[in-house]
């Protein structure tokens, strides 16, 4: 459950059950090209090494600028995943992980009939280096989108870094 009260909004979902706000079903938006997306970011990293980290973020952000209708930063994993689930925006790509930000936010939006999956595209687990959540019509270009962004290889410098960590 994500409970919004200054925006009087519950989402709610069980496995195999579907996803509600308020009681009432949900279900992803039908966005199918990235140009007319709106796609939430997660936040930039603050402190230690910040510079770094945020590499593989601003590399994303100038990909996503040139390709979607809005970028948004709401700065929070629970409202981004409901709000993809809730049809408000296309998609929801978070850099960093902790499951206890994104565990009931990633059910919720898989029951409201998103697709949500990792850095690499494989399916999203609590293990997961990254969290992409999206109506899956727009899967393939946020896979292809996150590739041109890797070119760089900042991505992987950042991420494998954390992994030995």
């Amino acid at each position: 459950m994500i409970d919004l009260p200054f925006l009087d909004l519950r989402y709610a979902a069980a496995e195999e059950a579907g996803a509600a706000v308020n009681g009432s079903a949900i279900r992803v938006g039908d966005a199918r090209d990235l140009r007319s997306a709106i796609v939430a970011i997660g936040d930039y990293a603050v402190g230690e090494n910040a510079e770094e980290r945020n590499r593989p973020r601003f590399a994303l952000t100038e990909e996503l600028a040139a390709r979607v209708q809005r970028i948004r930063m709401f700065g929070s994993a629970a409202v981004d995943l409901a709000w993809v689930a809730h049809g408000r925006i296309d998609a929801a790509i978070m850099l960093s992980n902790n499951p206890w930000d994104t565990a009931a936010g990633v059910i919720i939006a898989r029951e409201a009939g998103a697709t949500v999956i990792d850095l690499d595209g494989s399916p999203h687990s609590m293990t997961a280096q990254a969290t992409i959540a999206a109506s899956p019509k727009l899967v393939a270009d946020l896979v292809e989108l996150i590739a041109e962004a890797r070119k760089a290889g900042v991505f992987d410098r950042v991420f494998d870094r954390k992994i030995a960590e």
